[in-house]
């Protein structure tokens, strides 16, 4: 359907996962929507700059006009956002890292552009989620996407089991994060927790130099643990092939 108003497009505008890598990268369409708009919206003004330097070196940073979004900005203020894209003043949403609008706040812009008929375009770029679930080899038919578990170990704990019966149950593939400097912690748990034929993919620094992703049983796991250290995370919780 056509854009029938008279406001600009809101593009989402993905970036790398990590340092590593360069504009051969991204898409050449990406780089050029990027030389030409002025208006982002961003959880931190210093590293959506540091982004777009790094995606347009010849960028003139000091005309680039960048607002705050993140979890604490509110609808009201996502609508006099969404104003500014009055009279075909195109815009971009950039992510802290990867693709903006999934485990990101900015699906609350996108939703009141949406709510004033502002035309949304997502370009092409990496999402971890879905890089991690592709090399899981769990079940890509299925799959629950559940953003961070609760801090306190023993609600941590009955998460992780509720889960895993998920998981066991439908055979759905049960993904999840964690702030990386507790990344250990949720794995010592999941280990204690699971069952030993569950299956746990941990994908880690996916697209960066020395990244990986690995799909083991949690007997395996136990067997074999390792220390993630304060690297991005992806978990996913699967169950054996039935």
């Amino acid at each position: 359907m056509a854009n029938t108003n008279t406001s600009g497009t809101l593009y989402l505008l993905p970036v790398w996962l990590g340092d590593g890598g360069g504009v051969e990268q991204l898409p050449p369409e990406n780089i050029a929507i990027a030389s030409r708009i002025t208006l982002y919206f961003a959880e931190h003004e210093k590293t959506a700059r540091q982004m777009l330097r790094r995606m347009v070196p010849a960028i003139e940073l000091p005309t680039l006009e960048i607002h705050r979004l993140d979890k604490d900005s509110t609808p009201q203020e996502a609508e006099r956002m969404i104003a500014l894209l009055k009279d075909g003043r195109d815009a971009a949403i950039v992510s802290e890292a990867g693709m903006p609008g999934i485990a990101d706040p900015g699906a609350l812009l996108v939703s009141a552009a949406h709510r004033s008929g502002v035309r949304v375009v997502p370009l092409i770029g990496p999402s971890s989620l879905f890089l991690a679930l592709a090399a899981s080899g769990l079940n890509g038919q299925q799959f629950t996407f559940h953003g961070y578990l609760p801090v306190k170990p023993p609600e941590r704990k009955v998460a992780i089991k509720k889960l895993e019966g998920e998981a066991v149950r439908t055979g759905a593939a049960q993904l999840f994060i964690e702030t990386p400097y507790r990344n250990d912690g949720l794995l010592k748990d999941l280990v204690d927790q699971c069952a030993p034929a569950t299956l746990l993919t941990i994908a880690i620094d996916l697209t960066q130099p020395g990244g990986s992703s690995i799909t083991r049983t949690v007997a395996n796991w136990r067997k074999n643990m390792v220390e993630l250290g304060k690297r991005p995370a992806v978990f996913i919780l699967g169950s054996a092939a039935r």
